[in-house]
């Protein structure tokens, strides 16, 4: 079963996705929340396995992107997806460097929707098929923190090391390895490597 934490600041835009993603075997929408408070405060009572997001919750024209952010370093292993009516390309991007791992246009189709649910909560990165090119099939971004662990790991320094030059601790370098490695598909520590050399990621690196 699949939990979904929906979040958008109108409840009739929360209830029609409820009903479409409970219409659909496998998925329980376990909370609503209008915003961050209420999205952090119905974490603290129910387990999701995927929060879908709005960017706009009333406070901020981009106080979503704000809180994919905060639920990435809070909540390990719940993956946030962007549900708007924002197709902008610029968006798109932010919304992955954020954390995101799916964006969908709330003009997309309801089968195409949960497909990309399920694929996202089984580990991809799904975008909708109306988003422009590229950025309708981009390489997995890297946020900030990600590019820096991933520099640390390849320079086959200690992970001691590593993290005190980071500024954390052991457990969250190790947090952050499995992070990558979920995000680009690899299973190993050899596997990071060569796939960050056969995407580019290591001269973007510098």
């Amino acid at each position: 079963m699949i939990r979904v934490l929906l979040i958008d600041d109108h409840a009739i835009v929360r209830e029609g996705f409820k009903r479409l993603i409970e219409s659909s075997p496998g998925f329980l929408v376990v909370a609503e929340a209008r915003n961050a408070d209420e999205a952090l405060s119905a974490l603290e009572r129910v387990a999701a396995d995927i929060a879908v997001v709005d960017i706009s919750l009333g406070d901020g024209a981009s106080s979503g992107l704000d809180l994919i952010a905060l639920l990435r370093d809070l909540m390990h292993g719940l993956r946030c997806v962007v549900l708007s009516m924002h197709d902008d390309s610029g968006l798109v991007l932010r919304a992955l460097e954020q954390g995101a791992r799916g964006y969908f246009t709330k003009a997309v189709a309801a089968d195409e929707l949960l497909d990309g649910l399920r694929r996202i909560a089984a580990g991809e990165v799904v975008l909708s098929s109306d988003l422009a090119p590229p950025v309708s099939n981009p390489a997995p971004l890297l946020t900030p923190r990600e590019r820096a662990t991933l520099r640390g790991l390849l320079s086959d320094r200690p992970p001691k090391a590593i993290a005190y030059d980071l500024g954390i601790s052991d457990k969250t370098l190790y947090r952050h390895r499995a992070n990558l490695m979920e995000k680009l598909g690899a299973r190993n520590a050899t596997e990071l490597a060569r796939i960050a050399r056969e995407r580019g990621l290591l001269a973007d690196l510098g």
